[in-house]
């Protein structure tokens, strides 16, 4: 079922955005050659708690930690380490969910780490111009699949593939709800969308193939074939005035 908010529940899911939001820009900001992952996942926990949010993330099925830290050839779902120690040329996504009095905000960015080969800025640059190309058309009337096609065809026709096990999904007071939202398949398919619908569009992209597999830690997925991955990822809501970011970081 899919549950539509209220202008004020969007507003209280905005809010947690904004937490999430300034917490990214300071990830930043502390992004550099030498610094751990686990570092960043201390950080990112201190800052959501000091906001007066908590890390949705933590305990969720599980999982230990409060963001998700994938480097390089993993897609997501990535442990923090104090072993992982990012050097030049890495690509690391920072994935956290923030909770703010029992509304949700879920957002992913994939940062350079020092000087980047050109094919590897080009996987960024296209994983986010994707995520954007998708919220286009995130607009009341259209369905799902309008976004899955758009994020698609760019992504493919700049040489990349998209990542089919992971997707973007409703969200709401709980992490994950209905619709479920591919970065693939034709156009004109799927839930229709509506005012007060609050999505995630999160593409993933791979230099090579777009199968994954899973750790045994039952969470990292990596490419099959060691290629690289990134991620870029907006909470949004769907308003009469268009797609309203959540989690914008302007």
């Amino acid at each position: 079922m899919i549950v539509i908010k209220t202008m004020d529940e969007i507003m209280k899911m905005k809010k947690a955005g904004e937490i999430l939001a300034a917490c990214h820009k300071e990830i930043a900001k502390m992004i550099k050659p030498g610094i751990t992952t686990m570092e960043i996942d201390t950080f990112a926990e201190k800052f959501i708690r000091d906001h007066g949010a908590t890390p949705e993330q933590k305990g969720y099925h599980g999982y230990p930690f409060a963001t998700c830290a994938s480097v390089n050839d993993v897609i997501c779902h990535g442990f923090p380490s104090k072993e992982m120690v990012l050097k030049d040329g890495d690509i690391v996504t920072i994935d956290m969910v923030v909770n703010l009095n029992g509304w949700l905000a879920d957002s992913a960015w994939s940062y350079g780490v020092g000087e980047l080969e050109p094919k590897t800025q080009k996987l960024l640059d296209v994983t986010k111009d994707s995520l954007y190309k998708g919220i286009e058309q995130a607009i009341i009337g259209n369905r799902i699949g309008d976004i899955s096609n758009a994020i698609q065809k760019y992504a493919e026709a700049e040489g990349f593939s998209v990542v089919r096990d992971f997707i973007g999904h409703g969200i709401g007071s709980k992490m994950h709800e209905e619709p479920q939202v591919p970065h693939y398949g034709p156009a004109g398919r799927g839930t229709r969308l509506k005012e007060g619908m609050v999505i995630t569009i999160e593409p993933m992209l791979n230099v090579g193939k777009y199968h994954a597999k899973i750790d045994e830690d039952g969470w990292t997925a990596r490419t099959v074939d060691g290629s690289l991955s990134a991620q870029y990822e907006h909470t949004l809501a769907i308003t009469v005035d268009g797609p309203l970011l959540i989690t914008d970081q302007s």
